[in-house]
């Protein structure tokens, strides 16, 4: 009798090991993923560095970002087709070392099940690196993220009900104040290649930050691709 107890449970810890290498592996498997990136933030990224440096931990510490994933794979679970929103609040202002961590709101597409749901999630999080570590909140919302004819393809428009991003192309005279103006904060997200624009709109007025915010006619978005691998 004892030695059957014995094996019954060396069995049962074989079966729990399993499970849990499964689970540890289902949730490392790497994901592949490209399509288009768009973000804003609330304070100009295009801008000379006088008046960047004025605006220091004072503008800038809310943004939005966006993929829509038009070819992705997470393992077996397929992600084409589906979009995902990071909307993010500091202490300070976004692309400075932060004092403390900071809150991020994930919105992933409505039309995603629970395993794509699950990748949107750590796909977001891998991308936005340090700044999406703490996410607080995740809700689904039909997101629609599309790219609207211009000169230099720079007109973007995202939809996700609770954030909505529309933006513009710089015009390289009518936007310039100072004239030493360059791309001088970095795009939040890894893997993309983007390109500055200006903001037509840029608010979030969901819950879960403690705030919500409204911007406009800022030099403060960056619109373009991203690939990961």
């Amino acid at each position: 009798m004892l030695r059957k107890i014995l094996f019954g449970i060396l069995a049962l810890g074989l079966s729990l090991a399993a499970a849990t290498q499964t689970t540890a592996a289902n949730k490392a498997v790497a994901i592949e993923a490209k399509g288009m990136y768009v973000e804003a933030r609330t304070c100009d990224v295009w801008t000379g560095p006088c008046f960047a440096n004025a605006d220091f931990n004072i503008g800038g510490k809310q943004g939005v970002m966006a993929w829509r994933i038009d070819k992705g794979q997470a393992g077996d679970v397929s992600l084409d087709g589906l979009s995902v929103v990071a909307v993010v609040c500091a202490a300070n202002t976004l692309g400075l070392e932060q004092r403390s961590p900071a809150k991020a709101v994930v919105i992933v597409d409505s039309k995603a099940n629970a395993a794509q749901r699950e990748a949107l999630v750590r796909f977001a999080r891998e991308q936005g690196g340090q700044l999406l570590q703490n996410v607080v909140k995740v809700h689904a919302e039909p997101i629609n993220l599309v790219g609207c004819p211009c000169k230099v393809n720079a007109c973007f428009e995202l939809d996700a009900r609770v954030a909505k991003l529309k933006t513009r192309c710089l015009d390289g005279e009518h936007d310039k104040i100072c004239g030493n103006e360059f791309a001088f904060y970095p795009p939040l997200a890894g893997n993309v290649k983007a390109t500055p624009a200006g903001v037509v709109e840029h608010a979030f007025r969901g819950t879960g930050l403690g705030e919500t915010w409204s911007d406009s006619d800022r030099r403060a978005a960056y619109v373009g691709s991203f690939e990961v691998r």
